[in-house]
């Protein structure tokens, strides 16, 4: 399979980092709140609606990356975890379409994988939700997402959502960094948050902490063990018996 390229200079939204990497910086609140208006006898009432908010689960580092072959959307190309041997090291993302938590990072996601994939890394995305409880994430909305958003790295779906299990993934967006060691299979190296930025929180975006964690693993450096976990929406599970 032929290996995706990136088009675009890096942005300024990115957080310039050192050579050096240093730990990660320390939690900040992550309130998020959905607002709608609703209308009762006449009268417009403002209700809050929480979002959903998972965290992601710890998972063993070093441990191999697990084997998938999906589908992508947009193309109809079907890609493997062995289309991405030649690369030193690889980032496995789970996001949807609808996720607030995602929305939240979406242009900034791309902002990153374009800058490091043209420093070598590889990157996929796979969405795992259910389209029976949320067709809106669907292949179709899938495709035209990766289009508008002129995603640089292929974004795969997982119907079966074998795959989120394998990879022990509960929610989206969620971050696994492999490296890759010569012939060695990849082994994960950081499993944690783009960076403390959430909707609502008045955080900027930067990807300080997936940056930071990527630089290191392409330059050859330890990276720091205290990593913090990814934020967002639960990963919508097929309802039993759908699959």
């Amino acid at each position: 399979m032929a290996s995706v390229t990136a088009l675009h200079p890096p942005s300024s939204t990115i957080a310039r980092l050192g050579s050096n990497c240093r730990s990660l910086v320390s939690p900040s609140p992550l309130p998020v709140y959905r607002f709608a208006r609703r209308r009762r006898n006449s009268s417009t009432k403002l209700l809050v609606v929480r979002a959903a908010r998972t965290e992601s689960k710890s998972v063993s580092l070093g441990s191999r990356a697990p084997d998938f072959e999906l589908e992508e959307p947009l193309t109809g190309n079907v890609w493997k975890l062995e289309d991405f041997e030649s690369y030193p090291a690889l980032l496995v993302m789970f996001i949807c379409n609808h996720c607030p938590f995602v929305k939240h990072l979406k242009k900034d996601i791309v902002k990153l994988t374009t800058i490091y994939m043209k420093k070598g890394l590889g990157v996929v995305a796979i969405s795992s939700n259910s389209i029976v409880t949320h067709p809106q994430d669907g292949p179709v909305f899938m495709a035209e997402d990766a289009r508008n958003l002129n995603y640089p790295f292929p974004y795969l779906y997982d119907h079966s959502q074998d795959v989120a299990r394998d990879y022990g993934a509960v929610c989206t967006p969620e971050f696994y960094l492999f490296k890759k060691d010569g012939r060695r299979p990849f082994e994960l190296v950081y499993h944690g948050q783009f960076d403390d930025s959430r909707p609502s929180n008045n955080v900027t975006v930067t990807g300080r902490d997936l940056s930071l964690a990527i630089d290191c693993v392409l330059s050859g450096q330890p990276i720091p063990p205290n990593q913090k976990p990814s934020v967002g929406c639960s990963i919508k599970w097929h309802p039993e018996g759908n699959v």
